[in-house]
């Protein structure tokens, strides 16, 4: 067996170390920030959007099913409950507004971290309906978190909008 001395007098420590430096900047370049916001972007929009889909059957035509669940069936499960939404109606409309508006800004990098701060309030709401789909839930959560982090990217009309205002100065 070689101890740990002779294996760093041979010089095998600085290979080891420059062979994993070069192998992380290798994989990085496969997965560029910019590519990684997109994709973060995109991803967390898809299922939002579906679901505000679901809610309409026209222009600001609320469908009965969407006012439905909000009445009957959605039931916020916190301490000392589950209680029913408040003004389904209203909860109903808002909710699928913003299950449109917020993934279609966060698609075009446009409010970015708003609309990500918007679909993580989302996402808490809907763990606090659907208590079992917390697996989900957490992705989407540590998706929108991300976003609020890092930004939109590089290719959003945020950045766009920023090098624009830069230039005009």
């Amino acid at each position: 067996m070689m101890s740990a001395s002779r294996f760093s007098q041979n010089g095998h420590t600085a290979d080891l170390s420059q062979w994993t430096r070069r192998a992380n900047r290798a994989v990085g370049a496969l997965a560029p920030l910019w590519l990684s916001q997109l994709v973060l972007r995109v991803g967390l929009a898809v299922p939002f959007f579906r679901s505000g889909m679901s809610k309409w059957d026209g222009f600001l035509q609320l469908n009965d099913v969407a006012v439905l669940l909000f009445s009957s069936e959605f039931r916020l499960h916190l301490p000392g409950g589950p209680y029913p939404y408040p003004a389904p109606a209203v909860t109903a409309f808002a909710a699928g507004s913003a299950e449109i508006i917020l993934p279609i800004l966060l698609v075009f990098g446009l409010g970015t971290r708003f609309a990500a701060l918007g679909l993580l309030v989302m996402t808490i709401v809907v763990q606090l309906t659907v208590p079992d789909g917390w697996p989900i839930h957490i992705t989407w959560a540590a998706m929108a978190l991300a976003l609020m982090a890092s930004g939109p990217g590089r290719l959003s009309l945020d950045h766009a909008l920023c090098a624009w205002r830069k230039g005009e100065r």
